[in-house]
């Protein structure tokens, strides 16, 4: 317990002294309330998150508390990248001889402005109905019959303490609009439980389909009722992939719709709950193309050693705000976008859908995908 409130005093430490310095402290000479204030205030969040952070995301998760919590958390992070990066200019700027004695104020000033303009970016960014990304992707072994199947990806739609009930709609609306033969949701569907989340996630059922419309599990659901989770996109109209699948034909053609749970489901505790890949295609005719939905794009290895043609992912935001995405490169293969792994498999990241967390995106912008196979040619290079 000691050793984990001190790596998270460390963690406020580390997010609050650049803020600090370079915004009050370094040179900038500012009458001594506004350094008061500006300390205090400071000070008062790093003592007050965590409290909020648990009573917004732990057992009783109060919204309330939840949106305070992560809007301060994303306000902090913008002004703690952008102190660091204006604390490098300013050591260049001194090492120059540069701008004199007003040097740290217009440093200030700088860090202060693009940080505000990035908020409030990030901001629209985050609560928009996402812009259509489209590409093909060219599958070997897809029958010509399916040539110019239609799937849609929905990922980390995150419904949580933002009530975003009408963006809900505007989604589906987005998507009904495209024409889908597939539609895919790649899991995190929402932070909560399926009755704190029942009007933010009932647009779902108002998404249509041609063959199939399939959902697993991300992890975030095994902080919220996974099962309940299951049960409630059955009752929307969704097939759950559950390590299981589901074969869609069309003019002679099949292809394999096969899911599997998040990594993270068997360490939860969650009865019944793990990723298992053989399970999923137990049945399934080996030479039959099959994609594979997998909410982690790290479950690729598994993926290319099972020759799978395509998986597809969500799980990284594209990094959500920059530069978090690379923190994320760090526990992931790929952040967005399609890539080659092995001679067969190809893997399509998406960036997310909704958002988790503070309700800014700055540089990474959401997604409704539009993945259009492709029979024959290649498969796309990494």
């Amino acid at each position: 317990m000691r050793r984990r409130l001190a790596v998270v005093v460390l963690i406020l430490v580390i997010l609050c002294l650049p803020t600090w310095w370079t915004l009050l402290a370094s040179g900038v000479d500012w009458p001594w309330p506004v350094l008061a204030v500006g300390t205090a205030a400071l000070a008062a969040w790093a003592v007050s998150f965590p409290f909020l952070m648990i009573a917004g995301h732990g057992p009783r998760r109060a919204d309330r508390a939840a949106r305070v919590a992560d809007t301060s958390l994303g306000v902090v992070w913008v002004l703690f990248t952008w102190s660091v990066l204006g604390g490098l200019v300013q050591l260049a700027l001194t090492g120059l001889d540069v701008g004199g004695v007003d040097r740290a104020r217009i440093v200030a000033g700088a860090v202060a402005t693009v940080s505000a303009g990035l908020l409030g970016w990030g901001h629209y960014e985050a609560m928009r109905v996402p812009r259509v990304r489209r590409l093909d992707v060219h599958l070997p072994r897809l029958g010509a019959g399916l040539d110019g199947t239609r799937v849609v990806v929905l990922a980390d739609t995150h419904y949580g303490p933002i009530d975003r009930a009408g963006w809900s709609a505007r989604v589906a609306d987005a998507v009904n609009a495209l024409d889908a033969d597939v539609v895919v949701h790649a899991g995190d569907i929402a932070d909560g439980t399926p009755a704190q989340r029942r009007e933010q996630s009932a647009p779902l059922g108002t998404i249509r389909s041609r063959l199939a419309k399939v959902y697993v599990t991300g992890n975030h659901e095994y902080g919220g009722e996974a099962q309940g989770w299951l049960d409630r996109m059955a009752d929307l109209g969704w097939e759950a992939l559950h390590n299981r699948h589901v074969v869609v034909e069309r003019d002679g053609d099949a292809l394999v719709l096969a899911g599997v749970d998040d990594v993270t489901a068997e360490s939860s505790g969650e009865a019944g709950h793990r990723a298992n890949l053989s399970g999923a295609l137990a049945g399934a005719d080996p030479d039959r193309p099959v994609l594979l939905v997998a909410h982690q794009p790290k479950f690729v290895p598994q993926a290319e050693a099972a020759g799978i043609d395509l998986q597809i992912s969500g799980h990284t935001h594209g990094g959500q705000i920059w530069p978090f995405n690379f923190l994320v490169r760090i526990d992931q293969p790929v952040v967005q976008g399609l890539s080659r792994h092995g001679q067969r498999t190809q893997l399509y990241t998406s960036r997310g859908t909704g958002f988790w967390g503070p309700p800014f995106r700055v540089f990474a912008p959401s997604e409704i995908t539009l993945l259009t196979l492709r029979s024959g040619g290649a498969p796309a290079t990494a």
